[in-house]
């Protein structure tokens, strides 16, 4: 078990995945000023692997102090030019050698995002771990390419305009992708020039903080990132309200994200950033080409990571005209594909929620919707054995009125609620009925149809005949309570930099 390369690993079963993640070296410590430190009170975190309930190690507890330790090595690193000032082709060059690394690293980081928050480990494999090394690529390859301007003005004038980096950025990641979604955040920060100070979400840490490590190991300046473990209301609190970081980039919950703003109006009115919470539709149009194939991607993007996606699309808003069949076909085609199992598993596609209290909250949930009259067209058959883990089936409700808690709320479970519509109108009306404008889809042969959709929906990213696709290309991020800002893109790199302008008087001309 000597190759732990992305190439390597995707031929390992699940006996060679139990067999390395019995194995894995924790370390839960912080990484700051290019050092694994604890927190300095000493307060550490139970993590616990939601399959079994086992505790796989313990991370720092930061609170306040650590954020301020960190803060002034990242300020002192960049008034120092150490990364900020490195020529844009060696930066590159440290994020190559970085994204190197991490292919090489593969195994361990995608077994820790499995026993952290129970990823199925052939999603991480296939899908997160390659997305990681893309991400750091695409912005190292961007980093020269982001340009300032020069104006014509009056011949007597020189004006020209620099993008430059914040200065500290403290990036706050969430759990449900925790390596993907975190490096969605540092790589563009740094890339511009930033220093980074990461906070992942304390339910899966471990493989941030093995992230700044290996930046280090690639050539980084040890100021240049940092990672702190620790809980949200300590450590992500005490980032929002520090006068010495000048930027917030933060993925999670609507409730978190609006205290993040209160913070930063309260101490320095830095940037905030947010990527939040979801109810995502999509549009089922009677007229679409290929129901099965509609169908499935309606399972995948509600039943995929278990359903804990911000942009899942939970609300499946259906013609009144294929609603009968479209459910048969959901229930027939859902049945044996999201079967609840051990993550370290390569044949599983669910496992279990990331924490007992999640499954606690989404049952509740699924209780809400049986005592409110939804109708439950699927669930799956819970396997045996599971007892002592964070599982929930899938399950898909029709009979869903707009109103019930499983058409508004955002469950963040496997949970499918279908609507019927009778008009493209009222399907308009349906899906921009909510709080949220992260994403939506929408199935039509119809193209004129289709544009008036994707003009006429209130969500920051929609598909069409298609869900949950993309690229690097695309910029990922909502309207309304789901957020302000863009990851992925050139759009995300410029995000963190901000503009200068500089007026140059040349006096009188030469005689």
């Amino acid at each position: 078990m000597t190759d732990t390369s992305l190439q390597a690993i995707a031929e390992w079963d699940h006996a060679t995945w139990k067999s390395f993640a019995a194995e894995l070296t924790v370390d839960g410590r912080n990484v700051i000023d290019g050092e694994r430190r604890d927190a300095l009170d000493g307060s550490v975190i139970d993590s616990v692997d939601p399959t079994t309930g086992r505790i796989v190690g313990r991370i720092a507890g930061s609170g306040a102090s650590d954020v301020d330790a960190a803060v002034a090595t990242a300020r002192a690193t960049h008034r120092r030019g150490d990364w900020s000032r490195l020529p844009p082709r060696e930066r590159a060059a440290v994020l190559f050698r970085w994204a190197d690394l991490v292919e090489t690293n593969a195994a361990e980081l995608c077994a820790l995002d499995t026993v952290e928050m129970g990823r199925p480990i052939s999603d991480m494999v296939q899908y997160d771990l390659p997305e990681v090394v893309t991400t750091i690529r695409f912005f190292a390859e961007a980093i020269d390419k982001i340009t300032g301007t020069t104006t014509a003005t009056d011949p007597a004038v020189l004006h020209y305009t620099l993008r430059q980096p914040y200065g500290v950025v403290a990036a706050i990641s969430p759990w449900n992708y925790p390596l993907l979604m975190a490096t969605w955040k540092f790589t563009p920060a740094l890339a511009a020039g930033n220093c980074v100070i990461l906070k992942p979400a304390e339910q899966a840490a471990l493989s941030a903080l093995r992230m700044a490590d290996l930046f280090l190991e690639a050539g980084g300046p040890p100021g240049a990132f940092a990672a702190l473990a620790g809980l949200g209301e300590h450590a992500g609190r005490a980032l929002g309200l520090h006068a010495g970081v000048d930027k917030i980039t933060f993925t999670g919950s609507t409730e978190v994200g609006k205290e993040l703003l209160v913070s930063a109006g309260n101490s320095n009115m830095k940037e905030v950033a947010l990527e939040c919470g979801g109810k995502s539709p999509q549009l089922f149009f009677a007229d679409l080409d290929d129901l099965d194939t509609a169908v499935d991607s309606a399972i995948d993007g509600i039943f995929d990571n278990m359903g804990e996606v911000c942009n899942a699309g939970s609300r499946l808003l259906v013609d009144v005209a294929i609603h009968d069949e479209f459910c048969e076909r959901f229930a027939e085609r859902a049945a044996g594909r999201y079967v609840p199992g051990d993550p370290l598993d390569p044949a599983t596609r669910c496992g279990p929620l990331v924490d007992q209290e999640s499954c606690a909250r989404v049952t509740e949930h699924i209780a809400t919707a049986a005592r409110q009259g939804a109708r439950s067209i699927f669930a799956e058959v819970m396997p045996g054995g599971l007892r002592d883990g964070a599982f929930v089936a899938p399950i898909a409700y029709a009979d869903v009125d707009p109103s019930m808690t499983i058409a508004r709320d955002e469950i963040f479970g496997p949970v499918a609620a279908i609507i019927p519509f009778s008009s493209e109108r009222e399907a308009i009306d349906l899906a921009n009925d909510s709080e949220y404008g992260l994403a939506a889809g929408i199935w039509t042969s119809d193209l004129d149809r289709a544009h008036r959709c994707v003009r006429d929906l209130e969500a920051g990213t929609i598909w069409v005949n298609t869900f949950n696709d993309g690229d690097m290309t695309q910029p990922f991020g909502g309207w309304k309570q789901s957020g302000n800002s863009r990851d992925k893109c050139i759009e995300s790199l410029i995000e963190y930099t901000q503009e200068k302008s500089a007026w140059f008087s040349l006096g009188e001309s030469a005689s």
